[in-house]
């Protein structure tokens, strides 16, 4: 319920600003409209995502990426569920991968971290991957890093936001990671899209 009235009042203030837009000057070409209206809209639904995510989203943000996370915050944890009645953390990354990024990974985080280039802590950038060995000698948990320390995952309480300095996330911390570009331009290669 919550969610649905932040959504309607983002709306009703994406229209307001909108209708302000094109009251306020007319000018040369409706090309100059459409680009302004979009910039406006598109400001806007990134000061609202990063009110509510705690994230502050800069004018290269990748607003898909924010937007995939904030539909699903508050999905159930379920170890080896896919979808939206449950799911765990390396199947929504997998999931979030293939939607934002148009690139399908491997299901387990353990396999996701092979593909991957490790990545200091403090060199993450949006979109990179986080790791952690909770309560094990190996990785067992991965999320997606989306700034100002802040990543999301699937946790045990369900799709959230956290941060990896909470003594819980900075305890279990193991590496951050890049997807390897010989990776990625395989993956591009075998898009779904291209063989069409």
């Amino acid at each position: 319920m919550k969610k649905i009235s932040i959504v309607l009042a983002l709306l009703v203030s994406v229209s307001f600003a909108t209708v302000q837009a094109q009251t306020k000057a007319v000018p040369n070409s409706s090309q100059e409209t459409d680009k302004g209206t979009d910039d406006q809209d598109k400001s806007l639904v990134k000061d609202y995502l990063s009110q509510i995510m705690g994230v502050a989203l800069s004018t290269t943000s990748n607003v898909k990426l924010f937007q995939f996370v904030y539909d699903w915050i508050g999905t159930p944890y379920r170890f080896g569920g896919t979808s939206r009645k449950g799911i765990d953390c390396s199947a929504f990354t997998k999931e979030l991968y293939s939607k934002v990024f148009n690139l399908t990974i491997e299901r387990n985080s353990r396999d996701i971290f092979s593909m991957v280039n490790p990545v200091q802590k403090d060199e993450l950038k949006e979109g990179d991957l986080v790791f952690f060995k909770i309560h094990s000698s190996s990785i067992s948990h991965v999320g997606i890093y989306l700034g100002n320390n802040k990543f999301a995952h699937a946790s045990s309480k369900g799709v959230a936001i956290s941060n990896l300095d909470d003594d819980y996330y900075s305890r279990y911390f193991y590496k951050g990671g890049r997807l390897m570009e010989s990776f990625k331009q395989e993956l591009e290669k075998e898009s779904p899209d291209d063989k069409k």
